[in-house]
């Protein structure tokens, strides 16, 4: 297996995410975080991914602090992870990735998951960009500003 580059120095700061969370299994564990799942059992179960390469990604997320290892809630001798303040920070990208598929790879008519509020029962509107005045933005609305670096 070729090693990766790593973005971690990089002056981009998706690309300094991307070090962190940037392959499909990263993102699925944390997805699967936030639906509840805690034990190394419960990935591989639900994601199908091979022991080794589970284990290598709950490993760096923990490492970037994304997850976090504690005792297991029910007092036995497993490990569980959990999402750190850092890690639950991600609930924004999750559910943009969550409405992007659904709007670019499901038909009209093809069933899929929802997210919903559980204390109202309905779903959840539909992630927006927004002005410091409120006002919907759109990408040509918007330009990243490169800071000077520091000498």
């Amino acid at each position: 297996m070729v090693k990766r580059t790593s973005l971690e120095g990089a002056a981009c700061p998706v690309a300094r995410s991307l070090d962190a969370i940037g392959d499909w299994w990263s993102l699925l564990i944390v997805r699967d975080a936030f639906d509840g799942l805690r034990r190394f059992g419960e990935f591989q179960k639900s994601l199908g991914v091979a022991k080794n390469i589970l284990s290598d990604r709950l490993r760096t997320l923990v490492a970037h602090g994304i997850l976090a290892v504690a005792p297991a809630s029910d007092g036995s001798a497993y490990q569980e992870y959990v999402l750190t303040d850092k890690g639950r920070a991600l609930f924004p990208v999750i559910v943009g990735l969550r409405q992007w598929g659904e709007d670019h790879y499901y038909g009209p008519s093809e069933a899929h998951s929802t997210l919903i509020d559980r204390k109202r029962g309905q779903p959840v509107r539909r992630l927006e960009i927004r002005a410091q005045d409120g006002r919907l933005l759109e990408p040509d609305d918007t330009l990243v500003q490169k800071t000077a670096q520091a000498a």
